[in-house]
């Protein structure tokens, strides 16, 4: 007599063995990977596909947008310094101190003489112009993270008082990133050619620029291949305040 019936006569359901639930799973999960595998092999083109397309808008809209609210950061901290200096009471020698703590910071727009170096990507079908030189891949011919900032060291070491890196001032927690050869800096997007602008002495400048390995290793790449190198000196430059916040979360100060 069987015992599979409950108090209402029907027939009670068979409850699942747990190796007919892991047999299910196998077969639920290889499916899934057929698919998956299916869907793959149709390919993707990564340079015309619409949801790459899409995050590149977006990136472009979000530089866009960080870049206007730079702007408007701007203009609310000149009235906000302006407020300030009006109702504190501060002594023109304060006053004069504080200026020179924000030239130092690089908040302050700052003038003087100095230098440009632009670098450009390579022709896109270069060739080798040196007789002896492999023909360059792909990366010889873009510029990279480490082209900038071996310019940007190189400023510094020289003597720059303050340097721009296309139209935004660089500060002490700047960072130079690219991803691929676009430039991401302070949350906005640039792409090539790349122009980062100096203050300082020029001759100096210009000794630091010559004497940078990183520098002088760049210059091999752009007599072989095309690569973009030009340094124009100017004699009157003038630098925008760095506009973005300033606030620090994770620094300590340096014990003496």
């Amino acid at each position: 007599m069987s015992a599979s019936a409950d108090s209402s006569g029907r027939p009670a359901r068979p409850r699942p063995r747990p190796v007919r639930l892991l047999t299910l799973a196998v077969f639920a999960l290889a499916g899934l990977m057929f698919w998956l595998s299916f869907d793959t092999a149709r390919g993707t083109d990564l340079r015309s596909d619409d949801s790459m397309l899409r995050l590149s808008d977006l990136i472009q809209q979000r530089s866009q947008k960080n870049g206007a609210h730079d702007e408007r950061n701007a203009a609310l901290r000149g009235d906000v310094e302006a407020l300030a200096r009006r109702d504190n009471g501060t002594s023109h020698a304060e006053e004069a101190k504080l200026r020179a703590l924000e030239e130092q910071a690089g908040t302050e727009k700052l003038k003087g003489e100095g230098l440009s170096v632009t670098l450009t990507d390579a022709p896109p079908n270069a060739t080798a112009k040196i007789p002896g030189v492999p023909e360059p891949q792909p990366n010889d011919l873009v510029i990279h993270q480490q082209d900038l900032q071996a310019v940007v060291n190189a400023l510094w070491q020289g003597g720059a008082t303050g340097i721009e890196v296309m139209d935004q001032r660089l500060i002490s927690t700047s960072a130079v990133r690219c991803v691929g050869n676009t430039l991401i800096l302070q949350g906005r997007v640039y792409s090539p050619p790349y122009k980062i602008t100096a203050v300082g002495d020029r001759d100096a400048l210009n000794r630091a620029l010559t004497a940078a390995p990183a520098i002088q290793n760049y210059l091999q790449y752009v007599n072989a291949y095309g690569l973009g190198w030009k340094v124009d000196q100017r004699e009157a430059v003038t630098l925008p305040g760095y506009s973005g916040t300033v606030e620090l979360h994770y620094a300590q100060p340096v014990q003496p």
